[in-house]
């Protein structure tokens, strides 16, 4: 795990830094195969929140406000809501269905079919909305979260900083509730959270420099196709018990 941790954790950063989610997707189950799911999930907001503000911070001029009080508001506080949910509702059965939104948005996507698709005035809030708490419940806000914002119409770097910006936005409120509620199992964790912090960070500096060598027209290829690797990790990862 000393190895595997950082290294999950670099190619997270490197991932979210192009499609704004990657690094509780990728680093979750990672760390959950070693300590109980919840302090897991707790324990990986740490380096995500850590990450996720760097890489604000890097491109926050490109933030559409517009969006971000639309689509980016809804979208946190439905994922706030379903992740509220998330221990009552939360079943294997669900994060399938999902699976298959996120294949069926990034093949979609490559094919071309969901070009025509916008989401405008209300139907922004209510896309920001339903995918924040359906990925909320599941645990998976950034990828359903990325899913919609293809159809926001939006460029390249404004599509980053602005589910960067969301995503800032749901760090903020849910972190001091997973602190108070796991410190005693997060302070035993500090090398563990020192590690994914580095990586994640390594991996953000990495992938900002690759993302301004993507041309704009390549872009949302690649996050459809991350989209749907998303997908197929959902589907086809080890399933562990709550320890």
């Amino acid at each position: 795990m000393v190895v595997l941790i950082p290294v999950v954790a670099l190619l997270a950063g490197i991932i979210a830094s192009f499609a704004g989610f990657g690094i509780g997707s990728l680093l979750t189950p990672t760390l959950a195969v070693a300590v109980p799911a919840k302090l897991a999930v707790a324990a990986v907001s740490v380096p995500h929140a850590i990450a996720t503000a760097y890489r604000f911070w890097l491109i926050r001029e490109h933030v559409d406000k517009r969006l971000l009080r639309s689509f980016g508001v809804m979208s946190a506080a439905g994922g706030l809501a379903g992740a509220a949910l998330n221990s009552v509702a939360s079943s294997r059965a669900l994060e399938l269905v999902l699976a298959g939104l996120l294949l069926a948005v990034g093949v979609g996507g490559l094919g071309g079919w969901t070009k025509t698709l916008r989401f405008e005035g209300a139907w922004a809030w209510i896309a920001g909305g339903t995918s924040g708490f359906l990925g909320g419940l599941v645990g998976n806000q950034g990828g359903l979260r990325a899913g919609a914002m293809t159809g926001l119409g939006v460029s390249r770097d404004a599509f980053v900083a602005t589910a960067t910006a969301t995503g800032l936005a749901v760090d903020a409120a849910r972190m001091p509730v997973y602190l108070a509620g796991q410190s005693k199992g997060l302070m035993g964790l500090w090398p563990y959270l020192a590690l994914m912090s580095a990586g994640v960070v390594a991996g953000t500096m990495i992938g900002m420099k690759l993302l301004k060598r993507v041309p704009e027209v390549s872009f949302f290829r690649v996050v459809n196709g991350l989209l749907i690797g998303l997908g197929l990790w959902l589907v086809f990862r080890p399933v562990h018990g709550s320890h």
